[in-house]
């Protein structure tokens, strides 16, 4: 008998507090895994009980230390090794997602043709795109160019073998985890391929600006950690991002207030204009070429707009994550998750709503 091609060997997936988004997802999964496995980071809303009824392999991480992503999929992966050691194929997907019926044989073939390929991921896609300007913004994000590529997201279907021996992921890493783990399997000299194909259905739930704000700063944290771990290496393209957000919100304002303090000391009212507009213009400029880009790609022009205001004003948050990294490691503090989703989100709930729109930032997108 043929062997079924959308079944994989394995299934991590991981939560907290996910509510119907994680009932979604492990209905997704069903069929899809010989072995499929949970790993619930402190949730209070009925998931692992969902889990175990589901049928998966359930793992409680330990609330002494600090939740992460990383350690989560880490916990995960060991735990599918111990229950079945000849896995081949690892589908890592998050809580919140839905994984495409058609997505883990059109990945696996990959896997299977092209022996130096140790990670393939698809189109992430908002599973409510008009809920708010932050969700669509989102699917925005995960439209990445088709090929090979730098870094996965957290949903990607990995080759055993190339994930162990290049350690895993970095468990002590709040975020940036992914880009962290391919830069390291890169370099043993396995690649990484995004496929143009349905992958995973993702549900942000943002609805506020301040959810926004939260997502820009993990994406500063990001930046200085990769920073701060590799040097100013061209593999996680982090200075470039980091010198942007630092000249934006920074360098270039203070050298507009100080333009503009001279200005009023010579006491001429036209000079004194000119010092407070004029340098808003390289603003105006930076976001004609962000939203330039975003239409050649072919979103919509309110989307490009959008976007491109979000780039703009994610210099800040992004700015303040990498103080913080570096205040962190001054201290000798631990690393905490930086959250930018609700609380617990029980099983029942309220689905994503159409909220007011704002601004969202771009955790993979390029610096600006």
């Amino acid at each position: 008998m043929q062997e079924d091609q959308s079944i994989v060997d394995g299934i991590v997936a991981i939560g907290r507090n996910e509510g119907e988004r994680l009932r979604r997802c492990l209905e997704s999964l069903a069929g899809r895994g010989r072995t499929i496995v949970y790993v619930d980071s402190g949730s209070t809303d009925g998931s692992l009980a969902l889990a175990h009824a589901a049928g998966a392999h359930v793992v409680q991480l330990d609330m002494s230390s600090p939740f992460t992503a990383a350690r989560a999929r880490n916990a995960g992966f060991e735990r599918l090794m111990k229950v079945a050691p000849d896995t081949d194929f690892v589908q890592f997907v998050d809580g919140d997602c839905e994984l495409d019926p058609a997505w883990l044989a059109t990945a696996a073939r990959v896997l299977r043709a092209e022996a130096d390929v140790s990670v393939v991921c698809g189109r992430r896609r908002e599973r409510f795109p008009e809920a708010s300007v932050y969700n669509r913004l989102c699917d925005v994000e995960w439209d990445t160019p088709v090929g090979e590529a730098r870094a996965c997201g957290g949903d990607a279907l990995v080759r055993a073998r190339d994930f162990r021996l290049a350690g895993g992921y970095d468990a002590a890493m709040i975020a940036g985890e992914e880009p962290d783990l391919c830069l390291r399997l890169r370099r043993h000299g396995t690649r990484i391929l995004r496929l143009d194909a349905e992958m995973t259905l993702h549900d942000a739930a943002m609805t506020r600006w301040t959810q926004w704000w939260q997502r820009a700063v993990r994406t500063g944290h990001t930046a200085a950690e990769l920073l701060s771990k590799y040097g100013a290496t061209p593999e996680h393209l982090r200075l470039r991002r980091a010198l942007s957000a630092l000249f934006w919100a920074v360098f270039y304002p203070l050298a507009w207030l100080a333009l503009f303090l001279w200005a009023l000391s010579t006491g001429g009212a036209l000079i004194s204009a000119a010092a407070l507009v004029a340098p808003a213009l390289p603003y105006a400029r930076l976001f004609a070429r962000v939203q330039r880009g975003c239409l050649r790609a072919g979103r919509s022009r309110a989307d490009a707009r959008a976007y491109a205001v979000s780039c703009i004003l994610a210099k800040w948050p992004e700015t303040w994550g990498m103080l913080r990294y570096f205040a962190r490691r001054a201290s000798g503090g631990k690393a905490y998750w930086i959250e930018y989703k609700d609380g617990p989100r029980g099983l029942g709930s309220r689905e994503s709503l159409p909220a007011g729109h704002g601004l969202a930032g771009r955790e993979g997108a390029q610096p600006h």
